[in-house]
């Protein structure tokens, strides 16, 4: 008896041993410093950051918890079906998360059935960044006559009846803008006479361009025209056998319409997305005044970049009639522009003096760069 007594003591005196020994290990292991871990690959977070605002997006698109069946299924209804389905059969732009009233507003319509009278949701859209947009269900609107035929020379007047003119508000014909404001590019007798022209530095004629290229041994054959309004540049060039494809946006008039009218070829892309163009592949890439100061420091960085990447070797970059404040062109963007390393084919500097110019103390630059054939 006193011998089982004696080996029970024994045994809970070992339990309680192990006990104590356990907690002081827990304790220890707790208080103690975890190892650093190591440190995640730059291309790593930024995978992570794509994905969490993927998720942040798709969990933005669904209804929040409720307590009966009945909430939840009028929450969900509030959601277009056709913007929750599309999340779920491909990514849509990121920044489109950032606008969900607009977003909401564009992919609510009704399947199968014309599309709304929208447009000018859509281009809000592709300006914020929210590009390219959902693809959508729905049968593109039309007008009300078919044309009997079309122009084959880019400067005659443009018809009338191929434009929807409801998406805009200021004009209801191309006569109507030309009178507007003759700058905007609609009126074709003043168009049919511009980039042919030498009036001051700032100008580089169509003629003395292709001399410049010919002079290098250089063929011009493709082209990007960036900012390009309602495609004269690409006019001009195509009577000399020069393919341009125009990125345009219809900032209150029918741009787009104008330029694929002409025979040419509209993109509809704002100047923020990478160009939908191959590596290499280009023989000159054109600004036009739409690319000017007003463009974020940042972004205009990564679109010159971009430039260099469809640029072939010994291809041709054109800044025209780009516009700044003097003392930002001599310290910010002169400096920008030289990091691409390019030759400098002309390079000529004015005073920009309308009131604008005048009271920000703007000029503009006209810049002919040709990048190195070999790097």
């Amino acid at each position: 008896m006193g011998f089982t007594m004696g080996l029970n003591m024994l045994l809970l005196l070992a339990m309680v041993a192990t006990n104590i020994l356990s907690l002081y290990h827990l304790s220890s292991t707790i208080q103690s410093k975890p190892p650093t871990p190591p440190p995640v690959p730059d291309h790593l977070l930024r995978q992570l950051q794509n994905i969490r605002a993927t998720i942040n997006h798709l969990t933005s698109l669904q209804p929040p918890p409720t307590s009966t069946t009945a909430k939840k299924s009028s929450t969900t209804a509030s959601i277009p079906s056709d913007l929750l389905l599309y999340a779920h059969i491909s990514p849509i732009a990121s920044s489109c998360k950032d606008h969900p009233l607009l977003l909401h507003q564009y992919m609510n319509y009704t399947p199968f059935s014309l599309c709304p009278d929208d447009s000018s949701v859509a281009e809000s859209l592709i300006l914020r960044g929210c590009h390219p947009l959902p693809r959508r269900r729905c049968f593109s609107r039309t007008t009300g006559s078919i044309p009997s035929s079309l122009p084959t020379n880019p400067f005659v007047s443009l018809p009338e009846n191929t434009v929807i003119w409801s998406h805009y508000s200021n004009c209801k014909s191309f006569t109507c803008l030309s009178k507007l404001n003759s700058e905007m590019g609609f009126d074709m007798k003043l168009e049919k006479s511009r980039f042919l022209e030498y009036k001051s530095d700032l100008d580089l004629p169509i003629s003395q361009f292709l001399q410049l290229a010919k002079s290098a041994k250089s063929v011009i054959r493709l082209v990007l025209d960036i900012g390009g309004g309602t495609g004269t540049f690409a006019a001009q060039m195509k009577m000399q056998n020069v393919t341009v494809i125009t990125t345009t946006m219809n900032l209150l008039a029918p741009y787009n319409e104008a330029v694929a009218l002409r025979g040419l070829v509209p993109l509809h892309m704002p100047l923020q997305q990478r160009l939908p163009v191959f590596d290499g592949v280009l023989d000159l890439v054109r600004c036009s005044r739409a690319v000017n100061r007003w463009i974020p420091l940042t972004a205009m960085e990564f679109m010159f970049f971009d430039v260099d990447r469809v640029l072939r070797g010994g291809g041709y970059f054109w800044l025209d009639h780009f516009f700044s404040k003097k003392v930002d062109l001599d310290k910010v963007f002169t400096p920008l522009i030289g990091k691409l390393g390019y030759k400098k084919v002309k390079w000529a500097v004015a005073n920009k003096t309308d009131s604008s110019g005048m009271k920000n103390g703007e000029v503009y630059l006209t810049a002919l760069l040709q990048k190195p054939v070999s790097r």
